[in-house]
């Protein structure tokens, strides 16, 4: 399977810079596999898609503020550290730019009020990163970088976000990842409400998204591709409860990719989910045999990604294709502040 089948021409202005408001005012896009049908609406209307025979598993993240710039030490050299995986309680490993200014053992001050408060060492290089060490540790550290450090919006977002808490899902509670789960910011918490008068079961499980997230896919053979990891979690009463639901024949609605990688890494092959903590590199695409996840809510994704690959595994390929393709003749919003897509049938 070659890479090229995950490609799509996406113009630049359909690239969502900023947040719509109300969250739940965006645009919904509502697929059936079985079908092959596409019906537009509002996302608040997922309302009504939804029933008592039906669970939503969220992802419980929170986005860290993991973009600082400081100083390098005795200089004027402004230099910047993005943080994209904990080593230890205060190593980090980070990208860094400009990379050639930090070299091991070089130190990277930040200021508040102009008083130094956090120190960054640099103790080794690591692929196309630096291993940092910081001088405070975890919960001070946190605190800190609060204060000191940006939100981290994609790349491909030029706007600076006003609101930081807008790229925060309203359930937000576990701190570690640089990306939010995006399909998941659309819900607001009168909807939330609304969903459980109906019934409706709410699950919530980990991961916590890093920086490889915006990785690019570089083989043109896609089983070839060395899929990236991230840390995963799921508590034992949650995985009882929603192997009962299977078991009720319920429909389990992942919340975007993220809830997906965690339920299909602790499905086993007798759709029964286990539980644990570890770091998953599932690679989900056309041909996958799905184990758990009945439907999905999630974006549009971008071209040639692994995300889209785990969206075409889902549903038909040539029926994913169609619909970014009717998306882009329709003017959808696309990516991280974008239109929303529910599909409601594997194939």
């Amino acid at each position: 399977m070659k890479l090229s089948e995950f490609d799509y021409k996406l113009p630049e202005e359909l690239i969502a810079q900023y947040p719509i408001e109300p969250r739940d005012h965006s645009r919904l896009m509502i697929l059936d596999s079985k079908s092959e049908t596409i019906k537009e609406d509002k996302f608040y209307s997922i309302l009504d898609e939804l029933t008592n025979n039906d669970v939503l598993v969220l992802n419980k993240t929170k986005v860290i503020n993991a973009r600082l710039h400081g100083n390098i030490v005795d200089t004027d050299k402004i230099v910047e550290i993005f943080l994209h995986k904990q080593l230890s309680e205060n190593t980090w490993d980070c990208l860094v730019y400009p990379g050639k200014k930090l070299k091991p053992w070089k130190t990277v001050e930040f200021k508040l009020d102009n008083i130094v408060v956090l120190k960054a060492y640099i103790k080794d290089i690591s692929d196309k990163w630096r291993v940092v060490e910081f001088n405070k540790s975890w919960v001070d550290f946190l605190s800190l970088i609060e204060k000191l450090w940006e939100i981290p919006l994609p790349p491909y977002i030029k706007q600076k976000l006003e609101k930081s808490e807008r790229y925060q899902t309203v359930w937000a509670e576990v701190e570690w990842s640089v990306a939010a789960p995006t399909a998941s910011l659309h819900f607001t918490p009168e909807l939330i409400e609304k969903i459980k008068a109906k019934w409706v079961k709410i699950e919530k499980v980990l991961l916590h998204v890093w920086l490889w997230t915006f990785m690019n896919v570089e083989t043109d053979e896609v089983k070839d591709h060395n899929m990236h990891s991230e840390y995963i979690e799921l508590e034992k009463e949650v995985s009882e409860r929603l192997n009962s639901y299977k078991k009720e024949g319920k429909n389990i609605i992942s919340v975007w990719t993220t809830s997906i990688r965690v339920l299909e890494t602790f499905a086993d092959e007798n759709w029964i989910l286990w539980y644990w903590n570890k770091d998953t590199n599932i690679f989900i695409y056309p041909w996958y045999k799905w184990k758990f996840v009945d439907s999905i809510i999630t974006n549009f994704h971008l071209p040639k990604s692994t995300l889209i690959m785990l969206v075409s595994s889902f549903s038909w390929k040539d029926f994913i294709k169609k619909a970014y393709n009717y998306a882009v003749k329709n003017k959808f919003r696309f990516f991280s502040f974008w239109d929303a897509m529910r599909i409601k049938n594997r194939k």
